[in-house]
């Protein structure tokens, strides 16, 4: 029997891949690698060819603060189940020593508060967010170099098996489960090399591939230093997150701004208000938000502080109301934010 004999695409993804790729994109900036290797686990778990009797991913993110490591894995939950908490967050600096080990899995029988302690990492915690069409959990070990030995141990079993066994000697399966991993290692090591460049246009000075390779690199040592063969054998993915630049910068901006104005309307009950900053405005919370060490954190609360406190007393004040047009503008002479607004007219009223 003839054959067609026809050339096939790897690199095309599926819908459900596709859209995950597509919302990642909205939400996060200037982190592609980061996406990319999310999403082709995702579709490899999609497809039914993830290994079996593991997690559908480890993945380490290595880079310094503020680059979006944290808020990659709450967009991933928030994409997929429409819930940017949907996350089960430990933060690993909280279980420096062994005994708190407890916490996460629960104190065996015999102890002392055995049944009133509630194991974090309980498979009923696990499943709380799956959804009709969404069965993945999402676990993220924040600043996991910060963890003692035995939360060490107990990782490992996670990250090898899909396993972990509870004090009263529950299982718990993690083959449907996301496990990230963060971690600031080689962050000062990455500002040495942008050094040269350092500040509100750092990328420019260097090829930006180049850079890229040499943050990895970077970032690949460091992890190998402070992390054991095997544990780093258990990783599917090391993703090394780059410092934001202007640009990235700029998109994230406009972001933290359109969730100001969905802030502004629901405090107000008003969906018809309007918020507009000016350029001059845009570049003052730019400026006053940038610092190469803190990256976007350094910006939000710029935002909070400049703009989110000010629009808070204008609404609390009914400064504010439904139909207002507000304008943001940057003053040069007092060196500060200043708010205008365009209200409508009522019957009766004269226009100044």
């Amino acid at each position: 029997m003839a054959r067609l004999k026809m050339l096939l695409d790897p690199n095309k993804m599926g819908t459900e891949a596709q859209a995950l790729e597509d919302n990642l994109r909205k939400r996060i900036v200037g982190q592609d690698a980061a996406i990319r290797q999310i999403v082709d686990l995702y579709q490899t778990y999609l497809a039914g060819m993830s290994t079996q009797g593991r997690p559908v991913g480890n993945f380490l993110f290595l880079g310094p603060t503020g680059s979006g490591k944290t808020r990659t894995v709450e967009a991933v939950a928030e994409s997929l189940c429409g819930d940017p908490r949907a996350v089960i967050k430990i933060d690993c600096g909280e279980y420096q020593h062994g005994h708190e080990i407890a916490k996460l899995i629960g104190s065996p029988p015999g102890y002392l508060g055995h049944k009133e302690t509630r194991a974090l990492l309980a498979q009923e915690a696990l499943d709380q967010h799956h959804t009709e069409t969404v069965k993945l959990s999402f676990v993220l070990f924040d600043e996991i170099e910060k963890a003692s030995d035995a939360l060490w141990n107990l990782l490992l079993g996670i990250l090898d098996k899909a396993t972990l066994t509870l004090g009263d000697n529950r299982r718990v399966d993690f083959s449907r489960a996301l496990i990230f991993l963060t971690s600031n290692l080689g962050a000062s090591e990455m500002e040495s090399i942008l050094r040269p460049g350092l500040g509100f246009h750092f990328h420019e000075a260097v090829d930006v591939a180049t850079q890229a390779g040499r943050l990895d690199s970077v970032g690949a040592a460091a992890a190998r230093r402070r992390f054991s063969p095997e544990f780093m054998n258990r990783i599917d993915r090391t993703v090394v997150f780059n410092p934001l630049d202007s640009a990235s910068l700029q998109q994230i901006l406009t972001l933290e701004l359109d969730g100001v104005a969905d802030r502004m309307r629901l405090a107000t009950g008003a969906r018809d208000l309007d918020c507009t900053l000016t350029d001059t405005a845009r570049g003052f919370l730019l400026a006053e938000g940038t610092d190469p060490r803190y990256g976007a954190r350094h910006l939000k609360r710029a935002l909070e502080r400049l703009l989110v406190q000010p629009m808070a007393n204008l609404i609390a004040s009914g400064q504010l109301e439904a139909g207002d047009a507000l304008t943001v503008d940057y003053d040069t002479a007092v060196r500060r934010l200043v708010f205008t607004k365009e209200a409508p007219l009522v019957a009766g009223s004269i226009a100044a």
